[in-house]
């Protein structure tokens, strides 16, 4: 049974937290970690854009700067995503691509978000909560979106990411995303809450953040029969992080597309 690392790193701002999950890609490529999973969370708000995406098109710019509200682009692809401060846990996966489907086979892309998301909805089944894997990308409960999800591969190692939603502030993510004026309105925000559910909608609110953590870890490890152990970044990932962050802050590269 190989060893794989938990990190919890906490609340962070949008720039460490995407610095941080690419220092991990970039340090497991050259086989310096080892694979791991990370839970985070994001302070203050952001909203975070897909690799592809034009910041232009996706997001109110005016809007997250009266808010308070971050902007940064993801090194993964898929759509813009409002990241509410204490409204979310953020898991990523790192992992070489040979190690994942050595634990559970898959052919292509879409095989290792199966796979990956599968092991999520394991999580979730740990604190009550029955979904499963809606393709391309998402986690479901009852048809309702609980989990988005983005890839990127470096040199055959993949990074995951995904969100996982505690509660939703459905007026504030139609603020700081371009949303035409006619669909803010309470019928469009209803539309928008009969189509995704939340942590705390589907059970007690007197679970915490820690159990969701800790059920996480626990669906990973069973899913992909491998022992996953507490641990902290190293330094020299601290470090790289600390370096990636200057770009992921930067407007030259927030504004690239």
């Amino acid at each position: 049974m190989t060893l794989w690392r938990f990190l919890d790193t906490g609340y962070n701002d949008a720039y460490w937290n995407m610095a941080l999950d690419e220092a991990i890609l970039m340090l497991r490529t050259e086989k310096r970690v080892p694979e791991t999973l990370r839970v985070y969370t994001w302070k203050p708000s952001a909203v975070s854009i897909g690799y592809f995406q034009s910041l232009e098109q996706e997001v109110d710019l005016d809007a997250c700067k009266s808010l308070g509200v971050d902007v940064v682009r993801r090194i993964t692809g898929g759509g813009a995503v409002y990241h509410e401060c204490g409204g979310e846990l953020t898991y990523s996966l790192v992992v070489s691509e040979d190690t994942l489907r050595s634990k559970r086979f898959f052919e292509d892309i879409q095989g290792s978000y199966r796979v990956i998301c599968e092991a999520v909805v394991e999580g979730l089944k740990k604190i009550g909560i029955s979904a499963e894997f809606k393709p391309i990308n998402d986690i479901v409960v009852n048809g309702k979106k609980i989990s988005g999800n983005a890839q990127t591969r470096r040199r055959g190692v993949i990074l995951q990411h995904g969100t996982i939603l505690l509660r939703t502030d459905i007026p504030t993510m139609f603020k700081v995303l371009k949303v035409s004026k006619e669909k803010i309105s309470d019928k469009a925000i209803k539309a928008v809450e009969d189509r995704v559910t939340t942590i705390y909608r589907e059970v007690s609110s007197s679970i915490t953040l820690e159990d969701i953590k800790e059920a996480l870890r626990r669906g990973f490890s069973e899913y992909f029969d491998t022992a996953i152990e507490p641990s902290s970044p190293t330094q020299a990932e601290l470090e790289l992080a600390s370096e990636y962050r200057k770009r992921f802050a930067s407007w030259s590269w927030i504004a690239k597309r």
